[in-house]
């Protein structure tokens, strides 16, 4: 960061606050030229997460000396295009303009835009406070450009894990009054992987996994059979429990194209191209 950008700082700490993440920033002017190397040895020094904030007010984590962002301006080509013929996530959620979205596991929040783009309202779930930052903080430079408002207001971000957003705000009323609470159409789930599922079960070969996975790697573990099973059953739970005006909620649930079934539960209908697979648990009413 320098001193032109400590506004953009002091909305950091305001993001941090607001939203109550458990983050504590410290601020440092950097003047060297952050090369790699440069990079790799702050990481080494460091006891800490390193933020970067750039001149374009663009906000990284530096991981393992690389510089992970979500960068969704990337995106503005395929969110432009989006569509059931183009993505095969569209096709599994079938999301339209009246759609209410649970993304139950954000990441760097790139299959949320796609989601929001068909007119979705998309609450977006990051347990990780880094990452929520980096979201919330993207979120906000983004709603600075004119043609990426709209798409940026139907997006919420919430600093929590799932199971508990869930249980907080609607299993826990299960048998109680639901009807003033929002149905939920959709509940996409992208859980981290083992690096061995994303082998080819035929070759044994794989892609290499990118930095932004490998940087989520770092700060998550893959679920365990258990935890895999409880949040599946949550979340088709949510999907039926006060599903009371659409005909059927669906699970989606993101996998490597011949990772094993999640949860050991064959799903309803699956759609899949040569690298992920989309798996889909459909709950009629």
């Amino acid at each position: 960061m320098n001193e032109a950008q400590q506004p953009q700082v002091e909305r950091l700490q305001a993001l941090v606050t607001q939203h109550q993440l458990s983050l504590s920033l410290v601020t440092e002017l950097v003047t060297v030229k952050l090369n790699q190397k440069n990079r790799e040895q702050l990481c080494v020094e460091s006891t800490q997460p390193i933020l970067l904030l750039d001149d374009k007010n663009k906000l990284s984590w530096l991981s393992n000396g690389l510089s992970v962002t979500p960068e969704w301006d990337k995106l503005q080509r395929r969110v432009v295009s989006a569509g059931r013929k183009t993505e095969l996530l569209l096709q599994a959620a079938k999301t339209t303009a009246d759609s209410q979205v649970i993304d139950a596991t954000a990441g760097f929040g790139h299959d949320s835009l796609i989601l929001a783009s068909t007119g979705a309202q998309v609450t977006m779930l990051e347990q990780q406070p880094i990452m929520a930052l980096l979201l919330l903080a993207e979120q906000h430079r983004m709603s600075a450009q004119p043609n990426w408002q709209k798409l940026m207001a139907r997006l919420q971000i919430i600093n929590t894990d799932a199971l508990s957003y869930f249980d907080n705000h609607y299993l826990a009323d299960f048998q109680g009054n639901l009807a003033m609470t929002k149905a939920v159409d959709v509940v996409y789930l992208d859980p981290m992987f083992p690096n061995d599922s994303y082998q080819d079960s035929k070759t044994g070969k794989g892609a290499k996994v990118g930095k932004l996975m490998q940087a989520l790697h770092h700060l998550a573990s893959p679920p365990t059979a258990a935890q895999e099973l409880q949040l599946l059953q949550s979340a088709q739970a949510v999907v039926s429990a006060i599903d009371t005006h659409k005909q059927q909620g669906r699970v989606i649930v993101k996998r490597p194209k011949d990772a094993p079934l999640f949860a050991q539960q064959v799903p309803d209908e699956s759609w899949h191209n040569e690298a992920v697979r989309f798996d889909g648990y459909f709950l009629s009413v």
